[in-house]
């Protein structure tokens, strides 16, 4: 059964079909008038503030999609496919940075880094220099490298021993650093040490950083001395521990040959270190390029401590930590003799019996280097060594300016 036949279907079908009067049928049919939109709808300033809104929305969603584009292509992982070394000169402005960068393959588009710059606003801040960049280092990474300046650090050593002049002219010879030098420092106001410099540190400032740590130092050990050392003041210790330094190169001997030049010090006997000879013939040249000759032993410098008595009147050299350190802390012992042993090191004594004892031991073993050895005993090369505890023959020249090969101590 249908719904047809449903008395309320019926009277709803007949209500749609029922005939309307001809008088009504000709009467036109009114439709509801339609709302017109407010007057405040229609205000020129509701619609410049749709139009606003509408125009800060879309820079809203842009500014959203730039800062998501930007932020990634901030941290993606850069170019580089190798850890790589760039210098950036002094003077290059946001733009020159930039493009160097991308020519060096650091970075990809020079647009990045800019507006990388400016967002961080690090314009002011980005520091010339020499810069280690590593392998795929991103965008921001680069800014704050350069930012605080982290710039590579080349490293320059200066041996323990060598007199003012000749670091100055090690200091010539360096690529990275800039400027000259105006005077020669000072002997022994410079402290022999790896320093770390930056590309471009000037060879003055170099100077300065080696004489404010030689400072530095020398006061630290000077504050740590041994109450009883012969030598009243720090400058008068670093003189005494030049004169060590140039003696020996062997750390286990360092303090005891401070130990001899202090007791003789004390006993008011002469030093006698072939060391100042050389300082007193050439200076700061350091090295005389041949042996001492005999008449130059007793020669009359200022230097020369087998004719001066007690220090010369300044370093004969830049003495290193260790040799000041053993200068200032002596060993305890009663030897005022060492002569060479012909193995690089020394044999000690504490009077001239034992001394001539050692003298003799190495000129047998001097003898026995100067015999030609078999082939299966090779025998170490030992320079000839004189002493004036056992006089060699009046026409051999004196012991060779290397005092590790020679007597270092001799009597009155």
């Amino acid at each position: 059964m249908t719904d047809a036949g449903h008395p309320d279907a019926l009277s709803a079908e007949s209500k749609r079909v029922a005939p309307r009067s001809p008088r009504a049928a000709l009467e036109p049919e009114y439709m509801p008038e339609p709302k017109r939109p407010s007057r405040r709808a229609r205000h020129p300033l509701v619609i410049a503030g749709n139009a606003i809104f509408t125009i800060i929305l879309v820079v809203a969603i842009a500014g959203g999609l730039v800062y998501s584009y930007g932020k990634h292509k901030l941290e993606a992982a850069g170019p580089l496919d190798r850890e790589k070394i760039v210098n950036i000169p002094r003077g290059l402005g946001l733009r020159e940075i930039a493009d160097l960068l991308a020519r060096e393959n650091v970075i990809d588009q020079p647009f990045v880094f800019i507006g990388g710059v400016l967002v961080l606003k690090a314009k002011d801040d980005l520091k010339y220099g020499e810069y280690k960049f590593p392998k795929q280092i991103t965008v921001r990474e680069a800014i704050e490298t350069i930012v605080e300046g982290k710039v590579v650090q080349h490293a320059f050593t200066i041996p323990e021993g060598l007199t003012s002049e000749q670091i100055v002219a090690r200091l010539a010879e360096v690529d990275f650093l800039a400027g000259n030098i105006r005077e020669v420092p000072k002997e022994g106001t410079l402290l022999p040490e790896t320093y770390n410099f930056p590309r471009g540190t000037t060879r003055e400032q170099a100077i300065q950083r080696m004489q404010q740590t030689h400072r530095r130092v020398l006061q630290e050990i000077w504050e740590r001395r041994s109450p009883d050392i012969p030598v009243k003041t720090a400058e008068a210790l670093v003189t005494l521990a030049s004169i060590v330094e140039k003696e020996t190169g062997r750390p286990d001997e360092r303090s005891r040959v401070a130990a001899v030049f202090s007791n003789r010090l004390r006993q008011r006997i002469k030093l006698q270190s072939d060391p100042t000879i050389i300082y007193g013939l050439v200076g700061g040249k350091g090295t005389l390029g041949r042996p001492i000759m005999r008449s130059e032993i007793e020669q009359p410098t200022p230097y020369n401590t087998y004719v001066v008595e007690g220090l010369p009147p300044g370093p004969i050299a830049n003495p290193g930590r260790a040799s000041l350190e053993a200068t200032a802390n002596p060993a305890r012992t009663k030897e005022i003799f060492f002569v060479a042993d012909g193995t690089g090191g020394h044999a000690f004594a504490e009077n001239l019996q034992q001394h001539q004892q050692n003298v003799a031991r190495l000129r047998q073993f001097e003898q026995q280097v100067r015999t030609p050895a078999p082939a299966d005993r090779a025998m170490p090369f030992t320079e000839p060594t004189a002493s004036a505890a056992v006089p060699a023959p009046p026409a051999a020249p004196a012991p060779a300016k290397n005092a590790k090969q020679k007597a270092k101590a001799r009597t009155q």
